[in-house]
């Protein structure tokens, strides 16, 4: 029963019944009357057939079920059905039963149609959809090749630019170079061209000088010779032998007061930028301030002592020869004023330096050298050279630790006890003008801890400073002075 029953699901006999009998509803009104009664026995020999095979599967069903199996449920059913569609004529379904079968056969084959036009619709515009898909896809290839084919012209292009950019930086760099030779050698040349015209300045000036004096030679020997007596009479009220001012004399007001401004200078900016630089290697600040003094104090001692040397050697050069109307020690100033730069400034650094190195009341540590503040100890020496030719020269008081306080020669430093009489260290010496007071220096004045500094100095040896090997080369590497002055250059 459940094979028969099986086949007859598969056959889908009612689904073929139902599509054939909308097709003849569908065309009943356009085809003959034979056709429609064909049509209308084919679908009773369909139904004889699908009944057939439901009488089979009844036997089968009922025959498993036994000899009394669903008897009752033959009697009460199929047999009143059987008697009633054997008797019953062609009238027995009802006239509004037919038309509401028909009218949902209609309805069913409508939507049918509805839900295949919007299928087909559907499917069409996917089709559509997907051609145009297929040719952006298309497109979007073509242009990826192409962006890939532009992408390796540009990194071939950039592979070349890349080389001609470094080779244009070599030459450039190679052009840099020699322009910086070159721009060396123009300031060399024009160094030695500034050193030629500033001599050929001196010896204009010395010409000019051996002139004046050949003149007056010329004319005492005229009237040496002369038989005349009243020339020798009057020799002593001639013009020539009047004294005129030299250029030292009528400067001497206006280079006073620019070397007073330059200490201040010294004191108010190089002394400061002097104790930054050396703040990073001594962190004691009282032991800074003792080395920019005793440096002031030691340039000032070499630019005395360099001056005092240069004038001798000066006026003994131009003693021979000298004939002026000035006096020869005003000549020889006035040499030196006209002449600062012969002074050998580099030999008095490097006194200065070697009379640091070996100062007992200087600790420094010994891997640096004091050239750290060589700018400072060349202004001071330059600027003492230039005020010893000054009239009065000007110089620098004397000074030491633990002397009263003098209000008139230094101010108190802003960390000093101000009621302290005695100066512990001085931070900045004084100007002074013979007795006068120029410039007050500073210091830093205190109680009791002087004393305690002075007994354990003298409980301990003198310390001897070693010079560090940087230190050693820079005494040994002493740079010569320039060419001394010689008869045959003046």
């Amino acid at each position: 029963m459940a094979e028969a029953l099986r086949r007859l699901t598969q056959a889908s006999s009612f689904s073929l019944l139902q599509d054939k009998l909308e097709s003849w509803n569908k065309d009943y009104h356009i085809i003959s009357c034979d056709q429609n009664l064909n049509r209308c026995c084919e679908l009773i020999e369909l139904t004889a057939k699908i009944q057939g095979q439901l009488f089979t599967i009844l036997n089968l069903a009922a025959a498993e079920g036994g000899h009394y199996a669903g008897v009752d449920t033959l009697k009460t059913r199929l047999l009143p059905w059987l008697g009633t569609c054997l008797s019953m004529s062609s009238q027995s379904v009802s006239d509004d039963t037919s038309l509401q079968l028909i009218q949902d056969s209609v309805e069913k084959d409508r939507r049918i149609r509805e839900l295949s036009a919007s299928h087909g619709s559907e499917m069409l515009k996917m089709d559509t959809e997907l051609s145009s898909t297929r040719l952006q896809r298309d497109s979007l290839r073509a242009e990826l090749i192409d962006a890939q084919r532009e992408l390796d012209d540009t990194k071939s292009k950039s592979a070349t630019t890349l080389l001609a950019t470094e080779e244009e930086i070599l030459q450039l760099k190679a052009d840099l170079r020699s322009a910086r030779e070159q721009v060396e050698t123009y300031k060399r040349k024009l160094e030695a061209l500034d050193d030629n015209e500033h001599q050929i300045r001196l010896l204009r000036d010395e010409v000019s000088y051996l002139r004046g004096e050949k003149a007056m030679l010329q004319d005492r020997l005229v009237r040496s010779r002369s038989p005349s007596p009243l020339p020798r009479l009057n020799r002593s009220s001639s013009p020539m032998r009047t004294e005129s001012p030299t250029r030292a004399q009528l400067t001497n007001s206006s280079r006073h007061a620019r070397l007073v401004s330059r200490f201040n200078d010294l004191y108010a900016v190089e002394r400061l930028e002097a104790q930054t630089l050396l703040r990073r290697y001594v962190s004691d600040l009282e032991m800074v301030q003792k080395i920019i003094f005793i440096a002031v104090v030691e340039s000032f001692k070499m630019g005395k002592m360099a001056y005092r040397q240069l004038k001798l050697r000066v006026k003994k050069t131009l003693s021979p020869s000298h004939f002026g109307p000035e006096s020869l020690g005003d000549a020889t100033v006035d040499y030196i004023v006209r002449n600062l730069d012969i002074y050998d400034v580099q030999a008095s650094v490097n006194d200065v330096i070697n009379s640091m190195n070996v100062n007992p009341r200087i600790s420094f540590p010994p891997e640096v050298d004091f050239v750290l503040i060589g700018s400072l100890i060349r202004d001071v020496c330059r600027m003492a050279f230039a005020m010893q030719t000054l009239d009065p020269p000007l110089d620098l008081a004397f000074a030491t630790d633990g002397e009263l306080f003098n209000d008139s020669k230094y101010r108190r430093s802003y960390d000093a006890d101000f009621s302290a009489p005695l100066v512990m260290h001085h931070v900045w010496p004084a100007l002074m003008e013979g007795d006068v007071v120029v410039v007050k220096g500073e210091a830093v004045t205190g109680r009791g801890i002087l004393w305690r500094r002075n007994r354990s100095r003298s409980a301990s040896p003198v310390r001897s400073r070693s010079l560090s090997p940087r230190r050693s080369l820079a005494l040994n590497n002493k740079s010569l002075s320039p060419d001394r002055l010689s008869s045959s250059c003046l």
